[in-house]
């Protein structure tokens, strides 16, 4: 039984990883805006962590390099966090947005951690 839950718990946080990666593709044009202009590239960022997405989204849903791909995916949310939802969360006009962005890659770098701490290295 744990097997069973252990692995539809796996799937389930990998999916949306995989669905924000898909985004980044389909959305690059609107989500370069959100690359910090001190950060040169713009949309290639964009597309970049599109594909890092992905690709921790199946490394954790088969398994391979798991470990790996939690670790570098909660070290890109915690990037994220400092780069773009603090920066943003102190101005007035997107604190809202940002906080709750924020609050939302930091349960999800949690999560990745978590994951990290269950797969072997």
């Amino acid at each position: 039984m744990k097997a069973l839950i252990d692995c539809y718990a796996r799937i389930i946080y990998a999916i949306p990883f995989a669905i924000f990666g898909l985004m980044h593709f389909m959305k690059g044009g609107d989500m370069a805006g959100m690359v910090p202009s001190f950060i040169p590239g713009g949309i290639f960022w964009v597309y970049l962590v599109g594909v890092a997405l992905i690709a921790a989204a199946v490394a954790i849903i088969i398994k391979k390099h798991a470990r790996l791909a939690c670790l570098l995916l909660a070290l890109m949310l915690l990037i994220f966090i400092l780069t773009m939802h603090i920066p943003m969360a102190m101005e007035e006009a997107t604190r809202q947005m940002a906080v709750s962005s924020l609050l939302k890659d930091w349960g999800l770098m949690g999560g990745a951690l978590l994951c990290a701490g269950k797969f072997d290295s």
